[in-house]
């Protein structure tokens, strides 16, 4: 076994890698950017050297130096995770030529399955099934087009080096082909340098089932079972579960049968993933289901954390032992699935905007509790922490997480509520929609195909399940809960609106989905709240840990709220949201102008008017100092005008919302 090896990767794959070798007495050596000085994965590995700037292109990709850091540390191999060089055959070959170990498998078995084409051809000639296609190296565009038509409508067009998503594109009816086969072929050069592309019959109501295959160098070949990755969003995964819904033993042992034939048809060596397309009649048909070899993916997969949940098996480990020439730990025949698990890819992105990547500082970053990775009930596999910044340079992924259940069921429900304890604030993520995803419908009954985003966007996409009241209710409760710890057990000092005789009301001035609100709390032998033109309701508050039990308005739920500057994010067991609540001595001013006069934001007393009846002012000049919360606080003109009388006198306490003096413009 190796005593030493480097990562050449960064984030939660790093993280991922260097947490197996430090159980398995390995000593890590870690790569990082100018942007990842302080990365988690630098602290998480024994070593780390600096190895360039920001851009992949300037760091991770610099492969020359990524074995130079090798050399210089005594590393004796190189896990390169996934992405970056991981399925790159000179940087396969460039590790064996200096002497290193690649943790994967070798260059040849990258090369041959790294064109489409090429890897299609070697499929047919191993018996593996594929999509009725052209694979052929003629890119005639008049014989692409006949192929097409030869195959029928819908037609895939789809570029022979591509992946994510690029280079592809639906045609629907014979007269668009020419122009689609350009903009593919555009876009394929320059993303992949190379504009071959292949055309193959469009699989409708298709889903996406993959196999996890494993290989080593004494001719032993497994599968590990499947995965599910149909629900999708510009041909990218977000959810991952395993085993995959309605699949039969027969449909299992023959997908199986046919990754491992695809792998030995290329002498693989360690992790890999055999990709197929997989038909369907109807959801729940699961006989009608025909599968087809779509691609193999020549490294470990983002959600291999499901496989291991259902097998308890560690995936890096195995990839470490392959490496160092081991067998196998186990046959065919001594894999068991335990259970289903669920991945959701928590992404720095605004799913109600496109899916628009974000970028921006995790001010708060909170997780639900994980528990062992033996058999992990909920698991959370991170290369960020609190405080950490999402840069535009590499990928938008925050976070995995990982659940596991006895059934399906079960982890659809812990799944839901693990994502209701993830609190980000900071930057948009898809952590509310994927919620929604889990809770649709489809997804509960696993009706499942690659649009099914597309299909259940009415219910996917600006949800709001808390709601105005239920907001409001938690941003006002949370504000009395920090007034009160701040005021400590003072009678003289506390803001309970307790007084010898008569009502005090308190405004609250919100703003949610752009709109602005008006809350009112009045207080009296019981506080009652009345949000907008909602009916007037008692609120009460019971604070627990960083949170609140709020009840009001006939429901009683438990909130944390997260103040981001004037916007709140509240989070509740049903769902998140943002509201508003706005400094009313800040805005004092342009609400007085919304009114056409000025009054005291919120209870105080007058300490002193600048002005008297007759003068004339100018917008923004102070006219009046009210002192509340033990501040001095100025109000000032929103416009010009002539003071025509002032309604108060210094010393006097005034209401929220007082009128204090008119202002004829």
């Amino acid at each position: 076994m190796f005593k030493k090896i480097l990562i050449a990767n960064r984030g939660e794959i790093a993280c991922r890698v260097a947490a197996t070798a430090r159980r398995m007495g390995i000593q890590t050596v870690a790569v990082y950017s100018d942007a990842d000085a302080g990365a988690k994965h630098v602290q998480a590995c024994d070593e780390a050297l600096h190895i360039g700037g920001s851009a992949p292109k300037e760091s991770y990709l610099r492969w020359e130096r990524i074995l130079q850091a090798a050399q210089e540390t005594g590393a004796q191999a190189v896990h390169p995770g996934y992405g970056f060089l991981s399925e790159n055959e000179d940087f396969a070959k460039a590790c064996a030529a200096a002497g290193l170990v690649f943790i994967g498998p070798p260059a040849s078995a990258i090369l041959a399955m790294g064109l489409k084409a090429e890897s299609k051809r070697l499929m047919e000639q191993a018996g593996v099934p594929l999509v009725p296609g052209y694979h052929g190296a003629n890119q005639a565009p008049a014989l692409l087009q006949a192929e097409a038509d030869r195959i029928g409508y819908p037609a895939l067009i789809k570029a022979s080096a591509g992946g994510g998503g690029k280079g592809m594109r639906v045609v629907e009816k014979s007269e668009d082909f020419a122009a689609a086969l350009a903009s593919c072929k555009r876009e394929a050069i320059n993303s992949f340098g190379s504009d071959a592309v292949l055309i193959e019959k469009y699989v409708q109501r298709p889903r996406h089932i993959e196999i996890q295959v494993f290989g080593d160098t004494h001719g032993n070949c497994v599968y590990l079972f499947e995965r599910d990755c149909s629900v999708q969003r510009r041909h990218q995964k977000v959810l991952e579960e395993a085993p995959a819904p309605g699949m039969t033993e027969t449909l299992r042992a023959q997908m199986g049968a046919a990754a491992v034939a695809a792998a030995k048809a290329v002498n693989y060596v360690g992790a890999g993933t055999v990709e197929f397309i997989v038909e369907q009649t109807a959801y729940d048909q699961p006989e009608s289901m025909r599968f087809f070899f779509m691609e193999m993916n020549t490294r470990l997969q983002v959600e291999h954390p499901v496989t291991e949940a259902i097998t308890g098996l560690d995936l890096v480990e195995w990839q470490l032992r392959v490496a160092s020439g081991e067998p196998l730990p186990l046959r065919q025949d001594q894999l068991r699935i335990q259970g289903h698990a669920i991945e959701a890819r928590i992404c720095a992105e605004n799913p109600d905007n496109n899916f628009l990547p974000a970028t921006g500082t995790l001010q708060v970053y909170r997780k639900p509790q994980a528990s062992s990775f033996e058999r992990s009930t909920v698991r959370i596999d991170d290369g960020v922490r609190e405080g950490d910044t999402i840069s535009p340079f590499y990928d938008s992924m925050v976070a995995k997480l990982i659940v596991h259940g006895d059934t399906r069921e079960q982890a659809l429900a812990r799944l839901d509520t693990a994502l209701a304890q993830t609190h980000i604030v900071g930057l948009n993520t898809n952590v509310q929609f994927l919620r929604h995803v889990v809770r649709s419908d489809a997804f509960a009954m696993a009706k499942l195909d690659t649009a099914l985003i597309q299909r259940e966007s009415a219910v996917l996409f600006k949800q709001d399940p808390v709601g105005l009241q239920a907001a409001a209710a938690a941003v006002i409760a949370d504000a009395l809960r920090l007034e009160a710890a701040a005021q400590g057990a003072d009678p003289f000092s506390r803001r309970d609106g307790w007084q010898s005789h008569g009502t005090t009301r308190r405004r609250f001035e919100l703003e949610y989905d752009g709109q602005p609100v008006r809350a009112v709390l009045t207080y009296g032998p019981q506080r009652l709240l009345q949000v907008g033109e909602g009916a007037e309701a008692a609120l009460q508050l019971t604070p627990q840990g960083d949170g609140l039990w709020v009840q009001f308005n006939g429901a009683r739920i438990h909130s944390t709220v997260h103040a981001q500057g004037e916007t709140c994010h509240v989070f509740t067991p049903q769902g998140a949201t943002r509201i508003g609540l706005l400094d009313p001595l800040a805005h004092a001013g342009e609400a007085a102008q919304e009114a056409g006069r000025l009054t005291a934001p919120m209870p105080g007393k007058v300490v002193s008017f600048a002005v008297k009846a007759g003068d004339k002012v100018k917008a923004g000049q102070p006219l009046a100092v009210m002192e509340a919360m033990k501040m001095e606080h100025t109000i000032s003109a929103p416009k010009d005008g002539v003071v025509a009388e002032l309604l108060y006198a210094p010393g006097d306490q005034v209401a929220d919302g007082a009128e204090l003096l008119k202002l004829a413009v």
